[in-house]
């Protein structure tokens, strides 16, 4: 019997060495699911525009947004559209062009008119001319034509050359213009003055109109600012980029958008998980040192808790982000109702709190996550409490689900547009989400149980049904030791009860705590027959302590057998803890002559340990109140109540409660509990008169008991 504080301090060094090494892994793991850039963590990955996309990547929420990438893509493609701009065209180009072509027409008609050249002279002469490169066989032409002709060409070439620069004549446009002359020469002349034509026209056409910079700026500027905005939008659950596709700028932006992806982490982000794993590992380390609960001492629950929470961590940080839905089915709630079953309510909550904070850190739409997640797992455990019935998981999973739903309205419909199917999906998930929690805690909660040895409602109601094959083995074998046991049960149940213990396995641990019994009755007063020879009788004291003792192995053996819980084994191995079967010890040394030297009292001291509970030591208190009570058969309530003190201080002087969380106040307790419960069933009896006790035996309808 001790405080809390001095059961902290008696706990080993390496046990406290070991928590603190389980508490600082499991901190590092978290802090690493939060910073570590997984496969699976898109928000994390390094991906810049040109990557491939490793996997799918989904809108988590409906959302419209300007997009900068598409905008100026469009304005790109419209200044692309514009074409190039020209000045208008420039008339003193063909002014000049007319006057050139006018001066090499005067030239050859003096060259014509030179009567002391000769035709090799002349044709000498004209084909050096600048302004013009003429063909030899045009100059040929030219040379043999008459004067009427030759002025019919002057005449014609310069109205050609009048008609054509009169257009607007751009660079690009030049060559069609120059293959089009001949269609402006007038029908009057022969096909060979017509090409002379052609040919002197061709070589004077220039371009009048020159592409203008300023002029085609202004007008793809124009063009820029007359694109409207361009905007994109993703309902929730669309598909942004599938795995292996090629992530586009326009894509990048849009998991921008999203914050489905960051390019690198920076320190912020590492100081921020930092922070968030010191305060949330923190404040679970200051729960622990403070209410110290069941599982503090047992490192194998330390160790699970642990794990179940990184495997649930890990899952969340893996399949959460850039979700739609999927984070509204994620049965994280299962986490703490599974806690609860296991370890409390209390645990449950706490342990809730640490997951929800965990798992919505940095997530997208994290701010809607984190009160789903969290108030849907404290109305679960609440709702779910001691779990006694497969009914509860399902009213655990209700509630579960109608708070995800209100979470659902109070901040999603209010912060995105969302139509009616997409309301009607989420409210699915909330749905599919509180079932799951339910069914999987149901399932892991048998699971864990078992490995760890650990004991649930469930486990406890069906082992302590009356058809249960071990409790059938124990009625059949051992009726009297059968009864007694429910008697103790009754007994260490309303204390338990009233000092705040569990009742339940109390009353379970109660009843099957000498199940070994069952194996040989003969040697246990209440299964004898009065008035038969006591089987110990004749048996050495040595011998007959081995064979009491022995139902404590022979109760682990059974229990085993039918696998029971090990908290159920600890009732049957720490119910006598190291107590002495005092009777045969004290006619070991009666034979002994007295002699306690030749005696060795370990042989008559049943193997332990001692009680590690309130719970066991409940038993411990009730099992020895009951036998003294029914040995002595108590006639008054003063009697009854210096009995239940000597039983107490008995196991308080040998040392048995050292190690159970009893405190005086719980003694107290415990002694007022045993006095009621006893005072009703060995309360004093009328002695009726003779000739009444035969009447009653005529008349059975008439027995009573007061």
């Amino acid at each position: 019997m001790s405080s809390k504080s001095n059961r902290q301090g008696r706990l080993p060094r390496r046990v406290v060495f070991l928590q603190v090494v389980i508490l600082a892994c499991t901190a590092v793991l978290a802090y690493a699911l939060l910073v570590l850039p997984l496969a699976l963590r898109a928000e994390a990955l390094p991906l810049k525009p040109g990557d491939i996309a490793p996997l799918d990547l989904n809108a988590p929420y409906d959302y419209e947004y300007v997009s900068n990438v598409l905008t100026e893509e469009a304005r790109l493609a419209a200044e692309r559209a514009v074409q190039p701009v020209y000045g208008p065209a420039d008339p003193s180009v063909a002014r000049r062009q007319r006057q050139r072509l006018s001066a090499t027409l005067e030239y050859i008609t003096l060259v014509r008119s030179d009567a002391e050249s000769s035709n090799v002279e002349k044709a000498a002469s004209l084909a050096s001319l600048a302004e013009i490169s003429l063909k030899p066989e045009t100059i040929s032409k030219i040379l043999a034509l008459s004067q009427s002709q030759w002025e019919a060409i002057q005449q014609e070439a310069l109205i050609v050359l009048e008609q054509v620069m009169r257009s607007t004549i751009r660079p690009d446009d030049l060559e069609v213009v120059r293959r089009n002359i001949p269609l402006r020469v007038s029908l009057s002349l022969s096909e060979e003055q017509a090409a002379i034509v052609t040919e002197f026209v061709s070589a004077f056409v220039l371009p009048n109109s020159q592409y203008s910079p300023e002029l085609t700026e202004a007008a793809r500027q124009k063009a820029r600012e007359s694109v409207e905005l361009v905007t994109r939008s993703y309902k929730a659950g669309q598909t942004i980029v599938q795995s292996g596709q090629v992530i586009t700028p326009a894509i990048y932006e849009a998991l921008e958008v999203y914050s489905l992806i960051r390019p690198q982490q920076g320190i912020d982000d590492y100081a921020g998980a930092a922070a968030l794993v010191v305060a949330v590992f923190g404040f679970f380390w200051l729960y622990l040192k403070r209410r110290q609960p069941l599982f503090l001492s047992d490192l194998r629950s330390l160790a699970l808790i642990a794990i179940v929470l990184l495997v649930f961590l890990a899952a969340a940080r893996m399949v959460i982000p850039n979700r739609a839905v999927i984070p509204y089915l994620y049965p994280l709630p299962a986490f703490g109702l599974l806690v609860a079953i296991l370890f409390g309510m209390e645990a449950g909550m706490i342990l809730s709190l640490i997951i929800c904070v965990l798992a919505a850190y940095n997530m997208p739409g994290s701010m809607g996550l984190l009160p789903y997640y969290l108030l849907s797992s404290l109305y679960g455990v609440l709702i779910l409490g001691a779990a006694r019935r497969v009914w509860t998981y399902f009213r655990a999973g209700l509630g579960i689900t109608l708070t995800g739903i209100a979470m659902i309205v109070a901040f999603r419909l209010v912060s995105s547009q969302l139509d009616w199917v997409g309301i009607a999906t989420l409210f699915g998930a909330a749905a599919f989400n509180g079932l799951a929690s339910a069914s999987l805690a149901l399932l892991l909660q048998f699971f864990l149980a078992q490995a760890l040895g650990l004991t649930t409602a469930l486990q406890l109601l069906e082992i302590s049904r009356s058809d249960f094959p071990l409790l059938q083995f124990f009625l059949r074998n051992a009726p009297g030791t059968y009864q007694h046991s429910l008697q103790v049960a009754n007994l260490a149940e309303q204390a338990a009860e009233r000092i705040g213990a569990d009742p339940m396995l109390t009353r379970v641990g109660a009843i099957f705590h000498d199940i070994g019994k069952a194996l040989n009755p003969q040697f246990f007063i209440e299964n004898q027959v009065p008035g038969h020879i006591d089987t110990h009788d004749d048996l050495d004291p040595e011998e007959s302590a081995a064979l009491i003792i022995r139902h404590v192995t022979d109760g682990v053996t059974l229990a085993r057998k039918h696998r029971l819980p090990r908290r159920i084994i600890d009732f049957i191995l720490e119910h006598h803890g190291t107590l002495l079967t005092r009777y045969q010890y004290k006619q070991a040394i009666e034979r002994a002559g007295g002699d306690m030297s030749k005696v060795d009292i370990e042989k008559f001291r049943y193997p332990g340990p001692m009680p590690q509970s309130r719970e066991t030591a409940l038993l411990m208190l009730a099992d020895a109140a009951e036998a003294r009570a029914r040995a002595s058969n108590p006639k008054d309530e003063n009697e009854l109540r210096a009995l239940i003190r000597d039983v107490i201080e008995v196991a308080q002087r040998e040392g048995q409660l050292d190690n159970t969380r009893l405190t005086l106040r719980d003694l107290r307790l415990i002694t007022e509990s045993f006095v009621t419960t006893l005072r009703g069933t060995y309360h004093p009896r009328i002695q009726y008169p003779e000739g009444e006790k035969d009447a009653t035996k005529e008349t059975p309808t008439l027995k009573a008991s007061v």
